[in-house]
């Protein structure tokens, strides 16, 4: 089967709901990770056997990012996380599979999502969608004792780790599991000696997005196609802390 490229249509856009986004899809069933590696450097992601990227007719508010293994430096807020968790949680790295308790985890997270942050209901679906992709990808599961707290999905590719999607317990909230899930992948590419972890789009303005910006310092690809590092000006950043998370 031949890739199949196609544009969708012209919808309020789901990052920021005054706006409206179009994004550009590409299904491609033989892809491979150094192919995908490709792509993704010039700003597509995916779910599944679906590439895409933003193609909207009138913002540019989506911007790939990237934190740089070697030079991030961890906040003294991301520097708690590691050290609550990192003794009290462990994480294993397997293949997708699905699982009642990850069934329920699914369903608390995104209901949580929809009660505080107001994500749309009919969005919740299930798991089952991150299971079946065109080559390897490792599933990180979260676990406190034998209870499973959180699980994320990543792609391994031959210069990084990329980000899919993480979802966690609402309860254990204040452990700040997809911070913690995100300085795992960083220490695994260390480990790994890749050089980035790719972590989606940021989009300033959008309360689910912008938390990618404090892993610093980062990347973001500009609409010219280059990769630079990120500016943020706001007063309330603070000077980079240790590399070391412990």
């Amino acid at each position: 089967m031949e890739s199949v490229s196609f544009l969708s249509t012209v919808a309020p856009c789901e990052y920021l709901p005054d706006r409206l986004w179009q994004l550009r899809y590409e299904v491609v069933p033989h892809l491979r990770p150094a192919d995908y590696m490709q792509r993704m450097q010039q700003g597509w992601r995916r779910f599944g056997y679906a590439m895409f990227r933003p193609e909207c007719p009138s913002c540019r508010m989506c911007q790939s990012l990237r934190v740089p293994v070697a030079t991030f430096r961890p906040n003294q807020s991301q520097r708690r996380a590691w050290k609550r968790n990192h003794r009290e949680v462990s994480v294993r790295v397997g293949a997708p599979c699905l699982s009642r308790d990850r069934l329920d985890l699914w369903a608390r997270f995104h209901r949580h999502g929809h009660e505080t942050k107001g994500w749309p209901a009919e969005t919740e679906g299930d798991p089952g969608l991150l299971l079946e992709n065109p080559f390897r990808t490792e599933e990180w599961t979260y676990y406190a004792g034998n209870r499973l707290i959180a699980v994320g999905y990543v792609d391994a590719l031959p210069e990084a780790l990329s980000a899919i999607y993480c979802y966690y317990d609402p309860a254990e909230r204040a452990r700040s599991l997809g911070t913690f899930n995100i300085l795992s992948l960083l220490a695994a590419a260390r480990e790994r000696e890749l050089a980035h972890v790719y972590l989606g789009y940021y989009v300033a303005g959008c309360r689910s997005t912008e938390y990618k910006r404090t892993f610093r310092p980062n990347d973001v690809l500009r609409a010219d196609g280059r990769w630079e590092a990120f500016t943020d000006l706001s007063p309330s950043r603070r000077p980079y802390e240790s590399a070391r998370l412990e």
